[in-house]
C-alpha cells in the first residue's frame, strides 16, 4: 500500500493572497497588471501576493511569444503549475462511487468506477478507501504530492461540520463522513452537497468562468440547484439553498418524497417519469432508459409525461431568475439525455414564468459524464487547500 502524502500548507492565507491565486487559476495565465485589474489590488500588492505563490512553486512566470506587442518586449503572464499538487474526487451514488485524480488546474489525469456493495457508512467508506488507495497508486512516479480528497454526496451537507445531515439515496442521517474518511484515508477531507461541488468545477473551471452570479440546475435522478451569488457558492443558513426540486410548480400534482405535492422533482425526476410513463401506458418498463425509448418511438403518452416535465423544470429555472436575476443559468445532469424531448418546453415554460428582465438569462446545456461530478468533489478539495473553508 502507497504510504500517506506528507502534509502541506498553502503557502499563503491572506484573503488577497487567495484572490490571486484563485484569480490566476479559472482565468489566466495573465500579466501581473491585468490579474490588478481583475481582483482590483494595486500591482504592488498582487507583486506581493505572487512572491511567496512563484517561490513555493504554485505560480510560473513565463514570456508569451504570441502575445508579442507590435513594439517592446512580449508580456510577461503569470499561470498556475497544475503539475504541482494532486487531488483526489469521489462522488458517491446509490450503487457506485466514482473516483478521480487531478491535478491542480483540476484536470483529471485517472478516472476509476467502484461497484458499491451496500449503502450503511461502513461499507461506503471501505470503498471510497480502496478507491482512494488505486488512486493514490497511479501517482507512483510522480514526485506531486496529493493534498486533498473531496467527497460528494446527495443530499443535505453540512460541508463546514464534514457531516452528511441527511442523504435520501443513501438513507443516511448525521453521517461524520469528513471524520471518518480522514481518519480511514489519511487525507485532509472535503465532504459538499454533490451539486454544490459540481457548481464549484463550474464556477472556476467551467461554464461559469468569470461570472459573479450564476445557477447549475441538474436533470436526473433528482432535480438539483448550485447558486453563486457575488462570486460565492451559497449554502444558506441552513445549508439547503438552491433546492428547487422541492419548488411546487402544481399544487394538484402527484406527491413528492418530501411530504409535499407537485414538487419539480415529483414531475420531472428520473423515477417519477418512469413512473408515470407506466401509469400512462402500461408499460412494464424495467428503468429509465426503456421509458427513454418508448418516447423516442413516438408514444405520445410517453411524449406527454417529458413534456410535463420540461414545463415543471422550466418553471423551476424561472423561480431562479425570478429570485435572484442570475446572468447564466447551465442544465446539466444525466437527464440531459432526454434533453431533445423537453428542451421546448423547458424554454417556453421558463419565458412565460420569468418576470420581466429576468427572462433575459441565458439559459444553457452543459451535458457533463458522472466523473465530472467526482472532479466537483476534487475542486471543492482544492479550494479548501487554497483558502478557508467558504462555507464558514
Amino acid at each position: 500500500m502507497r504510504p500517506t502524502p506528507r502534509a502541506e500548507t498553502f503557502p499563503v492565507n491572506t484573503p488577497a493572497a487567495s484572490q490571486v491565486f484563485t484569480t490566476v487559476l479559472s482565468q489566466g495565465p495573465l500579466p501581473r497588471l491585468e490579474v490588478a485589474r481583475r481582483v482590483g489590488l494595486s500591482p504592488a500588492a498582487v507583486t506581493k501576493a505572487v512572491r511567496p505563490l512563484i517561490e513555493a512553486g504554485y505560480l510560473v512566470e513565463g514570456v508569451d511569444e504570441e502575445a508579442r506587442p507590435a513594439l517592446g518586449r512580449p508580456a510577461n503572464l503569470v499561470r498556475v503549475d497544475g503539475g504541482r499538487a494532486l487531488f483526489i474526487g469521489v462522488k458517491v451514488t446509490g450503487d457506485e462511487i466514482i473516483g478521480v485524480l487531478t491535478d491542480l488546474c483540476c484536470r483529471i489525469r485517472v478516472a476509476r468506477h467502484l461497484p458499491l456493495p451496500g449503502r450503511d457508512p461502513r461499507t461506503v467508506l471501505a470503498s471510497i478507501a480502496e478507491l482512494t488507495q488505486k488512486l493514490l497508486a497511479e501517482t507512483d512516479g510522480s514526485t506531486a504530492p496529493v493534498l486533498g480528497l473531496g467527497i460528494a454526496v446527495s443530499g443535505d451537507v453540512d460541508r463546514a461540520e464534514g457531516t452528511v445531515r441527511y442523504s435520501p439515496f443513501l438513507e443516511w442521517r448525521d453521517v461524520p463522513l469528513a471524520e471518518l474518511a480522514a481518519m480511514t484515508t489519511g487525507l485532509p477531507v472535503t465532504v459538499d452537497n454533490d451539486v454544490r461541488a459540481l457548481t464549484v468545477a463550474e464556477q472556476w473551471f467551467g461554464a461559469g468562468v468569470g461570472l459573479s452570479d450564476f445557477a447549475v440546475v441538474t436533470v436526473g435522478a433528482g432535480i438539483g440547484c448550485g447558486l453563486v451569488v457575488h462570486g460565492r457558492v451559497v449554502a444558506g443558513a441552513h445549508g439547503v439553498a438552491g433546492e428547487i426540486g422541492h419548488v411546487t410548480v402544481d399544487p394538484a400534482g402527484p406527491l413528492c418524497h418530501c411530504g409535499n405535492r407537485g414538487c419539480v422533482e415529483a414531475i420531472a425526476g428520473e423515477a417519477a417519469i418512469l413512473r408515470q410513463i407506466r401509469e400512462a401506458t402500461g408499460a412494464e418498463l424495467p428503468d429509465a432508459e426503456a421509458a427513454l425509448a418508448l418516447a423516442r418511438e413516438g408514444v405520445a403518452a410517453a411524449r406527454d409525461v417529458y413534456a410535463r416535465a420540461g414545463e415543471a423544470i422550466g418553471r423551476g429555472i424561472a423561480t431562479v431568475a425570478n429570485l435572484l436575476g442570475p446572468e447564466r443559468v447551465i442544465i446539466s445532469g444525466e437527464g440531459l439525455a432526454a434533453y431533445d424531448l423537453f428542451a421546448e418546453q423547458i424554454r417556453d415554460a421558463f419565458v412565460a414564468a420569468a418576470f420581466g428582465s429576468a427572462a433575459q438569462c441565458d439559459v444553457r446545456t452543459h451535458p457533463l459524464p458522472f466523473d465530472e461530478w467526482a472532479r466537483g468533489a476534487a475542486a471543492t478539495a482544492i479550494q479548501s487547500f487554497i483558502g478557508p473553508d467558504p462555507s464558514r
